[in-house]
Parts: C-alpha cells; sequence; structure tokens
C-alpha cells in the first residue's frame, strides 16, 4: 500500500470513519487497513455503488459492514448481506457482531439446516443487520416472513461462487424484492462475466476497486504442486501430515463421498481429522469447525462448497489432494491460508492426465507453480514427457485428461472394487479421496452433471436452474 503524503501507511482514521468505530477498532487492535479496505471503505462510506475484486483472506468483511454500519446510523433502514454458505455466514456475523454490539445492531442469520421457525421469530425482533444464504433467504420471501422493503444496503459477499453453486436465479429474486433506492456492494475474488452482469443489471454506476492486480494468487502463500500417479496420492498425503506439525491443516477433495472416507481413513491411521461437505448437518458441521479450530482435530477434510467460511488462523497446509473441477476454486482454496499478514503453504497432487488443468491454474493465478519432488512422485525427466503427451488438447474434447482415458487404466474396474482401506486406490484418473471411480461434474447452476459412485457404478443427477440450498 502506497503511503501517504505524511510518509506513513494509511490509517482506519484516515478514511472517514466515526470516532465511535474507530474508537472499537482501536480495542480491536485494528489500526492499518488492508488494500482493499483503503480503497472501498470511503466509497462506501459516500453511499456509492462498489465492486470489490480481492482475494479471499484480504479484509474484505470490514470493507463492506463499516461503511453499512455507520451508513445505518445515519438513517433508518436494515442492511442485508447474502453469502454461498451458512460456515461463512456465521463467520461474517461473528466479525459485526464484535463491532455491532458495541453500537446497539442487532443481527439476525438465515441459513439452511436451521430452524426456520427461530429464524421467524427472530425476525420479528427487528434485527438491523440480516446475513443470508439465497436458499434459505429465497424461502422466507415465498412464505412472506420476511420483508426487505427496508434495506437500505444490500451485500453481495462471494459473488463468484454463490453464481458456481447455481444461485443466479435466487440472487435476481433478491435484487428484485430490495428497494430500487438502495446502496449495492458487490465483493468477489474473481470476476466472470456472469458476475459482471450483475454489477451491469442491479447497479448504479458501480465504482470497481481491484488488488492483486498481478494476479489472483495470495502473495502470503508459498505454493507447489506434486506429479503424483492416483495409487501414490494417500501415501504422500500421509508423508506431508507427518512433516508439517506445528498448525492445521486443510485437506480438499472433490466429493462428498471422498471427503467423508478420506476422513475417515485419516482418523484410523492417527491424524485426528473432521469432516466438511453439504451433506453434514448445520451442528455436525459447526461442531467440526469448532473442533479444527480448538485444535482438536488438527486436520479438516472438506469439499470447496462447505469450505467457504473456514476462518482459522494461521493454517499451516493447503493440501489440494484433488484439483477443483472450477479452476477459480484453486484461488479461494489456497486463499485459507497465508491470512491476516501470516505466510503459509498450498500444495496440490496432480496426476499426469490433469497437466493441462495446471497449466490454466498457473494462467489464473498469473505465477508459475514450483515442482517439487518426494517419494513416490513423478521425476523431472518424465514431467517432461508428460509435457509433450498433454500439452495439445485432446481430440475427443474436454479440459487436459479430462476428454479421453488415460492409457493403461481400466476405469472404474479396478483398485477399490471391493472396497480399500485407502482413499487413493485405482479407478477413474479423475478419481476423489474415495470411493473407488471418480466424476465427472459439469460446472454451473443449469445442466445436467454426470457423477459415478464407488466400486465403478454410474449414475446420472440433472441439475436445474436453481442453486443448492445452504
Amino acid at each position: 500500500m502506497k503511503e501517504d503524503s505524511k510518509g506513513r501507511e494509511p490509517r482506519f482514521t484516515d478514511l472517514g470513519l466515526s470516532p465511535d468505530l474507530i474508537e472499537i477498532l482501536n480495542r480491536l487492535k485494528f489500526t492499518i487497513p488492508t488494500p482493499i479496505q483503503y480503497q472501498a471503505i470511503p466509497l462506501g462510506l459516500a453511499g456509492k455503488d462498489v465492486v470489490g475484486v480481492a482475494q479471499t483472506g484480504t479484509g474484505k468483511t470490514l470493507s463492506f459492514f463499516l461503511p453499512m454500519l455507520q451508513n445505518l446510523k445515519k438513517k433508518d433502514g436494515m442492511g442485508l448481506i447474502v453469502v454461498p454458505t451458512r460456515e461463512l455466514a456465521y463467520q461474517v456475523s461473528g466479525e459485526i457482531d464484535k463491532v455491532g454490539n458495541r453500537l446497539g445492531f442487532r443481527t439476525v442469520i438465515l441459513v439452511g439446516g436451521a430452524n426456520i421457525a427461530h429464524q421467524v421469530r427472530a425476525m420479528r425482533k427487528k434485527p438491523h443487520i440480516i446475513v443470508a444464504t439465497p436458499g434459505r433467504l429465497n424461502d422466507h420471501i415465498e412464505r412472506k416472513t420476511v420483508r426487505l422493503d427496508r434495506v437500505k444496503v444490500v451485500v453481495l459477499d462471494e459473488a463468484d461462487r454463490m453464481l458456481d453453486m447455481g444461485f443466479a436465479p435466487q440472487i435476481n429474486q433478491i435484487l428484485k424484492s430490495v428497494p430500487r433506492e438502495r446502496q449495492t456492494m458487490l465483493f468477489s475474488a474473481t470476476m466472470p462475466p456472469a458476475v459482471a452482469k450483475i454489477g451491469h443489471g442491479y447497479m448504479k454506476d458501480p465504482v470497481t476497486v481491484k488488488v492483486e492486480s498481478d494476479g489472483l494468487s495470495a502473495k502470503n502463500v508459498d505454493q507447489g504442486v506434486y506429479f503424483v500417479e492416483s495409487s501414490n496420492k494417500f501415501r504422500l498425503l500421509q508423508d506431508l501430515l507427518r512433516e508439517y506439525k506445528k498448525g492445521p491443516v486443510l485437506v480438499f477433495c472433490r466429493t462428498k463421498h471422498g471427503t467423508k472416507k478420506m476422513a475417515m481413513v485419516l482418523n484410523r491411521e492417527g491424524f485426528p481429522s473432521e469432516e466438511l461437505h453439504s451433506n453434514r448437518s448445520l451442528a455436525q458441521r459447526r461442531r467440526a469447525l469448532d473442533n479444527f479450530k480448538r485444535g482438536k482435530s488438527r486436520v479438516m477434510v472438506a469439499t470447496d462448497v462447505a469450505a467457504r467460511g473456514i476462518d482459522v488462523k494461521e493454517i499451516e497446509l493447503v493440501i489440494n489432494y484433488d484439483l477443483p473441477d472450477q479452476h477459480e476454486d484453486y484461488v479461494h482454496r489456497i486463499g485459507r491460508t497465508g491470512r491476516a499478514g501470516h505466510k503459509g503453504k498450498a500444495v496440490s497432487f496432480v496426476m499426469p492426465d490433469q497437466y493441462r488443468d495446471m497449466q490454466q491454474i498457473q494462467a489464473l493465478v498469473g505465477k508459475e507453480i514450483k515442482i517439487l519432488e518426494a517419494p513416490g512422485t513423478i521425476g523431472a525427466a518424465e514431467i517432461g514427457k508428460i509435457a509433450h503427451r498433454y500439452s495439445k488438447p485432446s481430440k475427443k474434447g474436454g479440459r487436459g485428461g479430462r476428454g479421453g482415458r488415460r492409457p493403461g487404466i481400466n476405469r472404474g474396474r479396478s483398485g477399490n472394487r471391493g472396497g480399500s482401506r485407502r482413499p487413493s486406490g485405482g479407478g477413474r484418473p479423475r478419481s476423489s479421496g474415495g470411493g473407488g471411480g471418480g466424476a465427472r461434474r459439469s460446472g454451473g447452476g443449469g445442466g445436467g452433471a454426470r457423477r459415478s459412485g464407488g466400486g465403478g457404478n454410474r449414475g446420472r443427477r440433472t441439475g436445474g436452474g436453481g442453486g443448492r440450498r445452504k
């Protein structure tokens, strides 16, 4: 961040915040704003519509709720914050309460998995701020148990992820249900066309602020990639968990089934672990997060959807056991470490036929990710052959190795057919943390998605136009 005219770093006192907010921030030891806060807060205080593009973990939450609190103090009304997942809703609400409770602000959380009658009773107490997921908020709109006619400020947090999850219809309905005269702020780690469309359609002359213009990769995160065959992935995971012993470790798998099986096997192997995915109840997810934050379980195994809202300080290592379906999710994954000025590390396990996927991820983050070697991984000479083999698109289409079969792999018929103790065994090349065959899934909210279950069995699930309720 640039120094101001006085030759020092800008402080929150320079941004136009009220004295009572500054006093609370000082008590919380918040004195120097992050780049996104420095740019977005003055615009928010001025009532401007704001589009903020910044990597996860850069302080976006304060960027929108501090202006919201100050502006709501000046005029009667409500604030509405829409987030993709339950975990993120609780995280955002907790951050707001640290400041807002001292000023008399009341917050209500509307998320799926919680008792809707309790939420209706909470709304009758006339809260000042609603923090909600799109699915549950639309339930309340349809039931007419929530009225949004008093909303003065709307925030869409992690908008790219909400659209990836298929929540575009719900977001459109929400924005049609709030008054036309309002302030709208949209924050996202990436800016795909669908997010930009919201800015053009529902915002008035939005001002765009960006940080990390040299790429989307978190600057405090040391990134690396291991090229490894599926059969050696679990052994490599164990070696890394033995090597990194100081802090929490976050492991990403692609499927809910793979996540569950991975956590079960890690616990059996002596690595206390929690699982976090959308098949878990709200109470189970909150308990898993609490155990992870308190250090009772050092390892969290999670899917992309459920991992939003994991705000654990000083995560030592993020492991992409499976590469994400959406390349943009890589940015969100590694953003779980290296937060708030701390250093972090993120590594990815990449199978040979995923070489092109990794190349596209490198292009997205704007930097070359160094290749690492360990026992059981593929050496530099072999990686050169892999690069030559997979550097061109497959004639059958698809990204990387997703378009055709890998040579020498009997897809869905080998490895874990009879049930394996290890989540890594054969099956399809895109296999996840467990259950034999992997999965082929199309992104977005519309269209169909094909998934294969354990033991090579295949099933077809057709996706609707809406999103998964969180």
